[in-house]
């Protein structure tokens, strides 16, 4: 890897350490994921967000959201393992809405969790989020595909939990697809919930870098341009949890 690649990660690195958080545009995430990685199987990865399945599990009665998940292990040395499929818990303290339950999601497919574009993305995360906090990793970590739907009679919830904290170290927010929608800002908030950086993700490869341990996040309601029209949010969310 070459020093130029190694300068954005440094600068990503002191923007979380100073502010919590970083917000990165598409060209930028680019170049940055270009040091670990192809994206050749981008298209694949992306259509792959059409074959999501309903989260039955919304306690708000909501059927405007799909996902699928993975777990990980990443090791000291980076190796990147996947686990046996398994629940995604949240405490109530972290998900009051959905939280308290082990929710079990459908796995996302081998040949996307297990593509080029998953892998170079999980070596990125552990590149910056291993050189943040003391001692590197291993990791757990969990791995969520994202669509939000909106219509003309429901808007779609891409945080309906509210302005939040997931309950681990780091969480990468990469966007995916948008389609027909508006709204979806990102919002960033301290500790006693004052504001402290907004922005949305609007083109593929955009991306939020959260110190989960530090600030909580949230994303307004969407809804679509055009109501006659299918509209979605994709995201791929990643979080690193240091055990």
């Amino acid at each position: 890897m070459s020093q130029t690649a190694l300068l954005p990660i440094g600068s990503l690195q002191h923007a979380i350490a100073q502010d919590g958080y970083a917000f990165v545009r598409e060209g930028a995430m680019r170049q940055i994921l270009a040091a670990f990685g192809p994206l050749s199987d981008w298209e694949a990865f992306a259509a792959s967000w059409n074959d999501l399945s309903l989260d039955t599990y919304m306690a708000d009665g909501g059927r405007y959201r799909r996902r699928r998940h993975a777990t990980y292990l990443v090791a000291r040395d980076g190796a990147i393992a996947r686990q046996p499929h398994r629940p995604h818990y949240q405490s109530r303290d972290y998900n009051e809405l959905n939280g308290g339950i082990a929710r079990w999601f459908e796995p996302i497919a081998p040949a996307i969790g297990d593509g080029p574009s998953m892998l170079t993305v999980l070596r990125f995360c552990s590149a910056l989020f291993g050189n943040l906090g003391p001692g590197g990793g291993p990791w757990d970590v969990e791995v969520h595909q994202f669509r939000i739907e909106a219509r003309s009679d429901e808007q779609g919830q891409p945080t309906p939990e509210g302005v939040h904290r997931d309950g681990v170290d780091y969480v990468l927010v990469l966007l995916i697809d948008r389609r027909n929608i508006l709204s979806g800002t990102t919002t960033i908030h301290d500790v006693s919930g004052r504001q402290l950086g907004s922005f949305t993700l609007t083109s593929p490869l955009d991306a939020a870098l959260v110190d989960d341990t530090r600030v909580h996040h949230g994303v307004t309601p969407v809804e679509p341009v055009d109501p006659l029209l299918p509209a979605h949010r994709d995201v791929l969310v990643v979080t690193f949890r240091k055990i």
